[in-house]
């Protein structure tokens, strides 16, 4: 089985998220449907039908953590160093036409959350990125067309 990369504060989320997957949404989601239960006929009880439908989400995403877990390579960005973008770096960049800087970390797939600044190693931007150094124009070819991008700095923390 082929491994994911994660960073060490990626991976205690998503034991986090686990954690809270069997401790306290499963339970509740059990005891629902035992409520749903005693009010009747099951065929027409809209409560009982979603509380199915909420344990059916709630079993499928501890069996996708479970197997990410199980799979992660897990990965300490401030253990790292240089001025090369590889995983976990937190990269700044300057838009060569608009000057608009931005700052990304790159992390794994299951930890990717743009509003935060964490974009995956699968996403162009990320793939563009990946093996080049500070003062190096790059072109990152996204849905929307090509842009050209300057690296300002790399930081692993």
């Amino acid at each position: 089985m082929e491994q994911i990369p994660v960073t060490k504060i990626g991976f205690e989320g998503l034991e986090a998220e686990l954690k809270d997957l069997k401790t306290v949404q499963r339970p509740n989601v059990i005891e629902a449907i035992a409520t749903a239960r005693e009010h009747g006929d099951l065929s027409e009880n809209a409560e009982y039908h979603a509380a199915r439908e909420q344990q059916s989400f709630i079993e499928g995403r501890i069996k996708e953590l479970e197997a990410v877990i199980g799979r992660a390579q897990v990965i300490d960005p401030s253990t790292l160093s240089g001025t090369a973008v590889k995983f976990g770096a937190s990269v700044t960049i300057v838009d060569e036409e608009t000057d608009e800087e931005s700052t990304y970390q790159i992390v794994g797939d299951y930890e990717a959350d743009l509003a935060h600044g964490k974009i995956s190693i699968s996403s162009p931007i990320a793939k563009g990125l990946i093996g080049k150094s500070e003062g190096d124009s790059v072109v990152i070819r996204t849905p929307k067309g090509s842009r050209d991008y300057e690296i300002l700095n790399v930081k692993y923390k």
